[in-house]
């Protein structure tokens, strides 16, 4: 009898322990982070959940790079701090984090790998909501096939329309469209060089990767990935020179991909910003915005068809 009211016992009090970590902490979430760091405001991104019984850990996203893991999210009283190791930084020291729950807002510090100390804070991300029952609106060329009309030119643009093709032939600046989208249908014909790298970023947010990896197996950071976020369950990459394409549905935070006639990605959610994002609203409407800055490409298709729901 006694065996039994102890056995009894420990199990409620297991139960009592899980359903304790279950509950979650007012960190745990998803956030997207503003950063002011030199005179600009960073968009960033940070997720906080916990494992097991007691320890809160996560992933982040700086303003440039991919989203990186968290080993631990360290809690003293009201306070929290982790440290994220460089990944693209200028630097071998780690960035350090510190911030405290202000309501629903997030309130701290980041020390960066030169070891200024600059401040930041962040909010919850918004739910995106995802329907089935889809409207499509009337398509637009994004590029016409004649001239830059439809995008913003930057100081130092290198973009020009050589023969019908929008081409950046070097490292530069990245373009982005005048008019903003909130769910739509991308269609892109696209190609590059040996060894380039470029990407088309979803109402100016989140990165789908184009990238020469022929061969290679597929991964976030590679062809048709969402950069760092989402891995694409095969590489469709061609070889570089070749014409390439992408069909792209994002309703919500849901985002199908079609890369060269196969199905990569279907359906899957876009947890956060990825690395280059031009803001953290993400319940805005956005531009489209080609990566520039990286490597030589061109495109002979863009054409978008905003969605809505029916």
């Amino acid at each position: 009898m006694i065996k039994t009211t102890l056995l009894l016992l420990m199990i409620v009090m297991l139960n009592a322990t899980d359903t304790k970590a279950q509950e979650g902490h007012p960190l745990e979430g998803k956030w997207n982070l503003t950063i002011n760091q030199e005179g600009e405001e960073l968009p960033s991104w940070l997720e906080i959940r916990h494992s097991g019984n007691s320890r809160l850990i996560g992933r982040f996203t700086y303003a440039f790079g991919s989203a990186r893991p968290i080993a631990e999210i360290k809690k003293y009283g009201g306070i929290f701090s982790f440290e994220i190791p460089p990944q693209w930084e200028p630097g071998a020291s780690n960035m350090v984090f510190e911030g405290k729950l202000d309501d629903d807002t997030l309130k701290g510090t980041m020390v960066y790998v030169d070891g200024k100390k600059y401040e930041w804070s962040a909010v919850k991300a918004p739910n995106l909501p995802f329907y089935d029952n889809v409207q499509e609106g009337k398509a637009v060329k994004l590029f016409n096939g004649k001239n830059l009309n439809g995008w913003k030119e930057i100081e130092g643009n290198q973009w020009k329309v050589v023969n019908g093709i929008l081409t950046s032939a070097q490292s530069g600046v990245n373009l982005i469209s005048e008019q903003k989208f909130k769910d739509f249908k991308l269609k892109a014909e696209f190609r590059y060089p040996e060894g380039s790298n470029s990407g088309l970023y979803l109402r100016g947010r989140y990165e789908v990767q184009i990238a020469d990896n022929i061969g290679l197996e597929a991964s976030s950071i590679y062809f048709g990935g969402i950069y760092g976020l989402i891995s694409p369950n095969m590489n469709m990459a061609k070889k570089a020179g070749e014409w390439q394409s992408y069909e792209i549905t994002l309703i919500g935070r849901r985002v199908t991909i079609i890369a060269n006639g196969k199905t990569i990605i279907s359906n899957q959610n876009i947890d956060g910003m990825t690395g280059g994002a031009l803001d953290n609203k993400e319940e805005e409407a956005g531009p489209i915005m080609i990566q520039g800055d990286h490597g030589p490409v061109e495109f002979k298709t863009l054409e978008i068809t905003p969605l809505s729901k029916g």
